[in-house]
């Protein structure tokens, strides 16, 4: 048995690797701060000099801190600068040593990695999207990227030591798109305060300094301008409203300073898609203005004598008025509104792909090019007739840009279905300041946002819940439709948890703050949505390997066209009557090749299966329903059976009351006044029922609100009922508990009815006086 032990010390650090006991340790050294570590299994180490062969060629690769090789265990353990190599170059040198070697997928995962999220803006198909990831991937670091059109987002699993976020927006615009970050990462402990009034390096380093003095502070960056500053901080210990409260104290050189959270989903979504939709709108307005009257040039206005006649009269030799009009007007179209077709088309090939702005390129610039070319010659020659397609590029155009303003307007009507998600949240909260002794010092109301864990937040009736916490004291009814479905309002004494977006309705509740900001459930559930719109169907995968190919293809196609033609017009496979007046073969056929680019487009193809994703997920969320993605829509045909168990999605949502009994003698009207006189002061949903149904309840259909009598002394019993005096009569409406606890017993009959009642799943109210 060879080395039961190996250890090798280098100048840059020590490594142990102990058979025995399979434990690696690396020893502290500032060297090796940045490095990375990974383990190989190592086949075909007969003793200990193929040990030390291995450790000899991988020592000898640059940017190798250190090695360690087991023979024992078959293991090979390598410490190297990401910067410098990666795995796969380590595994070729072992291999071309005359051994196998694999990488232990257990030590991949242990590898700092980090998820960020992009918002990517110029995409047009899924060319674009396709190319940009291809392109990420090729990064160094990038272990797993997803582009998704329809959200215009980018999801990137990174390797932290080997690059950042920074250099990931670098290479999406150095393709040509724009890009910014949407989320730092998967450590959901940062927060991005807006600064104002840092105008100064010495400003900057104040206000570093004093954030990094909190307790629970891990991270402090400003960005070069001074305007925004990222913290990462530990939420048990400290929160964003420290920060915000630290930098409006701040002061330097008589400078006043302000922060403000920045709320990255919420203000930043809405704004990008109303810029968005306002800057397509323009294109697309613009585009009509010039490009619709050259269509009624070539289309209409040829079909009135009148303006025709007009129309065709000449300026320079065959060039007429209406060729020139039709010139004039399409020009800006072409080169000023659809010059964001050539920067794409310009940035898509220039990385070596094809998307649809080079297919709508090639088509326009071939349609005006040639009319151009007609123009010229037409103006210059006495006998040639200029047969130009003006009205072809600028209507190709107009329609594309359409299409791409009905999109983002698709786009941003779903994309609020996730922002009314979000809003159901509260903007602000009451937050309580508490002595030694527990008593109440200071009320004052903060933003929503600025909540940290373990504040004590008040929530009177009506208002909602502004973060998942506990209930300290009080005790209240609230109504958790927003998560459950469920219209019934839930009981919350001491001790039950609240949780954010849910609505406080009877009683006041104190509460201390368990998760805040990303942590909530709330937050979680936009999360998911989001995730779910990233994610991708299987036939949409398919579609993007389809539109890979497809420009390609039709150019190839456009171009077989033009040369088939014009050789089947030499040779004559075609009568002579097919060519017009005034063009030759070649033009001809030059045609029939335009033709083929200008009705080809990948957009369909590419947008139709993740803007139905995004639709049905955006809708399902708005509705209460989750959906997991692109898989879980497309695996839903399959389903035979469905089985519902939420109250709202098969009913209306809300009880309704379905019969009434009278067990004495009293009017029908004054029995349903009496109860509807107590009940309308309650905010509970079966109280409103019972309200709405009085309301339609008398023998000549009227109203009876305005009957109603003033109740006094009302009290909502939580769990039970409500007690009012109205009348002068003592009333009492609710459950058989309530009852009870009120020294009433209930009559035989009356409890035989109830009993009926919940046999057939429904909730039965007693009414008394």
């Amino acid at each position: 048995m060879y080395n039961q032990v190996v250890h090798i010390s280098t100048v840059g650090g020590a490594l142990e690797f102990t058979d025995a006991a399979h434990e690696v340790r690396i020893a502290d050294d500032p060297q090796v701060e940045n490095a990375l570590q990974v383990t190989f299994r190592v086949t075909g180490m007969e003793c200990s000099t193929c040990a030390c062969s291995v450790e000899k060629v991988v020592r000898q690769i640059p940017g190798v801190v250190d090695s360690t090789v087991s023979v024992l265990n078959n293991r090979a353990l390598v410490v190297y600068h990401p910067a410098s190599l990666n795995e796969k170059h380590i595994q070729k040198a072992i291999e071309d040593a005359g051994f196998e070697a694999t990488l232990l997928q257990d030590y991949m995962k242990q590898r700092p990695a980090r998820v960020c999220r992009l918002q990517i803006i110029g995409m047009t198909c899924t060319a674009c999207s396709s190319s940009i990831e291809t392109s990420l991937k090729k990064l160094a670091g990038v272990q797993k990227c997803c582009v998704a059109l329809a959200t215009e987002e980018a999801e990137i699993s990174y390797d932290i030591r080997q690059i950042d976020p920074e250099q990931l927006i670098d290479a999406v615009e150095d393709m040509g798109f724009e890009a910014q970050l949407k989320s730092a990462g998967e450590d959901r402990d940062q927060v991005c305060l807006q600064l104002q009034g840092v105008n100064s390096v010495g400003a900057m380093k104040t206000i570093e300094l004093l954030l990094q003095a909190l307790p629970g502070v891990k991270s402090v960056e400003i960005n070069t301008s001074g305007d925004k500053v990222l913290v990462g901080y530990d939420p048990d210990l400290t929160g964003p409203r420290c920060f915000v409260e630290t930098v409006d104290q701040a002061k330097h050189e008589s400078a006043q300073f302000r922060a403000s959270l920045i709320n990255q989903n919420l203000g930043s979504s809405r704004q990008e898609r109303s810029k968005e939709i306002k800057q397509h709108g323009q294109y697309l307005l613009w585009s009509c203005i010039f490009g619709v009257p050259v269509f009624f040039l070539s289309m209409v206005f040829m079909y009135v004598p009148k303006i025709k006649d007009k129309l065709d009269e000449r300026i320079v030799n065959m060039l007429t008025i209406g060729e020139l009009l039709r010139w004039v007007l399409c020009t800006p179209v072409q080169l000023i509104v659809g010059w964001q077709f050539y920067v794409g088309a310009y940035n898509s090939l220039r990385h070596g792909s094809a998307n649809m702005d080079v297919l709508v390129a090639l088509g326009t610039n071939a349609a005006y090019f040639y009319s151009l070319y007609s123009l010229i010659r037409a103006a210059t020659s006495k006998s040639f007739r200029c047969i130009d397609f003006f009205e072809t590029s600028a209507m190709l155009i107009c329609f594309i840009l359409l299409g791409k303003f009905l999109k983002v307007l698709a786009k941003g009507k779903t994309s609020e279905a996730i922002v009314k998600l979000m809003e159901l949240a509260p903007e602000t909260a009451t937050l309580i300041t508490l002595d030694d002794e527990g008593n109440i010092m200071v009320e004052r109301e903060i933003s929503s946002d600025l909540i940290q864990r373990n504040d004590i937040i008040k929530v009177i009736p009506g208002e909602k819940i502004p973060t998942d916490g506990m209930v300290m004291w009080g005790q209240s009814h609230v109504n958790e439709s927003m998560l459950t479905g469920e219209p019934h309002p839930v009981t919350k004494r001491i001790g039950d948890k609240v949780f954010r977006g849910t609505i406080n309705q009877v009683g006041r509740l104190h509460l201390i703050a368990t998760h805040v900001g990303s942590e909530t459930a709330l937050s979680k559930i936009v999360r998911l949505v989001e995730a779910a719109q990233m994610q991708k169907a299987p036939v949409q995968m398919l579609a993007d390997r389809i539109s890979k190919y497809f420009v390609p293809m039709v150019v190839m196609v456009a171009f077989v066209t033009w040369i088939a033609w014009y050789i089947a017009g030499i040779v004559g496979s075609y009568p002579k009557s097919w060519i017009p007046p005034s063009m030759d073969e070649f033009e001809l056929a030059l045609q029939f090749g335009i033709s083929v680019l200008v009705i080809a487009c990948p957009c369909a193809l590419g947008l139709a299966t993740p803007t139905a994703v995004m639709v049905g997920t955006g809708k399902g969320a708005s509705l209460g329903v989750l959906i997991k993605g692109g898989l879980a829509l497309q695996s839903a045909h399959k389903v035979k059976c469905v089985v519902f168990d939420k109250t709202g999605t098969l009913t209306a949502g809300k009880p309704i009351v379905v019969g009434t009994k009278i067990f004495t003698n009293i009017a029908p009207k004054d029995f349903y006044n009496i109860v509807a006189s107590a009940e309308v002061n309650s905010e509970h949903p079966l109280a409103k029922a019972i309200v709405e149904h009085t309301k339609n309840s008398n023998e000549d259909n009227e109203s009876t609100t305005s009957e109603l009598f003033q109740a006094e002394d009302f009290q909502s019993v939580t769990g039970q009922g409500i007690k009012a005096v109205v009348d002068n009569k003592q009333v009492l409406v609710g459950n058989r508990q309530m009852m009870v606890a009120s020294g009433i017993s209930v009559p035989e009959d009356v409890d035989m009815h109830l009993k009926d009642i919940e046999k057939e799943a429904r909730t039965g109210s007693v009414g008394c006086n």
